[in-house]
């Protein structure tokens, strides 16, 4: 598929994703959300719908995420911007060479990927951060078209267990591995889905985890040293 006619299709991917209404307790949610706030974004218009994906449509990297934080990328719009996972992320994007910058705290603020692109799981802000099995099967069909419009991938990273394993089971969906069953996530797991594509686990940035310790500056940087190895195979 040239690359034009692939930009076209996620140009439309991405503006069906915002228009989506498929989960009635997830639309509430985010659209209340949106309207309370919260004191600290109080003068802020939320974004308050599904959230797209972005970055670079040649990307070898693809990163999965679980969802929106209510008040970071319900708010700006953007995946894992306005947020502390989105400092985290985009901060080793930049130190690695998948970004132009280490921030991300709008749409507006020039951030560019290079041969990265980030997505996630499900698309809209869940209450308490857990989408429903339903609303991921529902989100589903995005991930998989956005795969099918990546063709140069060859590292999928998934941010936590749920991640990891909705990026097996979508791969899985697609034919692109003969496994039979889900690997086991941990931190720094590493499977060969196929040739020339492999399937790497990372704890997520998460407040909890990044202030707990339980994922170090040293082990998300591992992460993606080995991202960039397995890129130069």
């Amino acid at each position: 598929m040239l690359k034009s006619v692939r930009l076209d299709e996620l140009t439309r991917l991405h503006r069906t994703v915002t228009e989506c209404r498929l989960c009635p307790r997830l639309v509430s949610w985010r659209e209340k959300v949106a309207k309370s706030k919260v004191p600290r974004f109080m003068g802020e218009e939320y974004w308050g719908k599904p959230v797209p994906g972005l970055g670079d449509s040649d990307a070898k990297l693809l990163i999965v995420g679980l969802a929106p934080a209510a008040h970071g990328a319900n708010r700006t719009g953007r995946m894992f911007t306005g947020d502390r996972s989105g400092e985290w992320l985009y901060r080793a994007l930049h130190k690695f060479g998948f970004a132009n910058q280490p921030t991300s705290v709008s749409r507006y603020d020039g951030l560019q990927l290079r041969d990265c692109y980030i997505t996630a799981a499900a698309r809209c802000a869940p209450p308490d951060n857990k989408p429903s099995p339903k609303e991921f099967v529902n989100c589903r069909p995005f991930l998989l078209r956005e795969y099918q419009l990546l063709p140069n991938v060859r590292v999928i990273l998934g941010l936590g267990k749920i991640a990891f394993d909705a990026a097996f089971d979508s791969m899985k969906a697609l034919d692109e591995t003969t496994l039979t069953r889900r690997p086991k996530f941990s931190h720094g797991a590493e499977i060969e889905l196929r040739e020339n594509l492999v399937l790497i686990g990372s704890y997520h940035p998460s407040q909890q985890n990044t202030f707990t310790g339980k994922l170090t500056t040293k082990m998300w940087e591992g992460v993606f040293r080995r991202v960039k190895e397995c890129l130069k195979k």
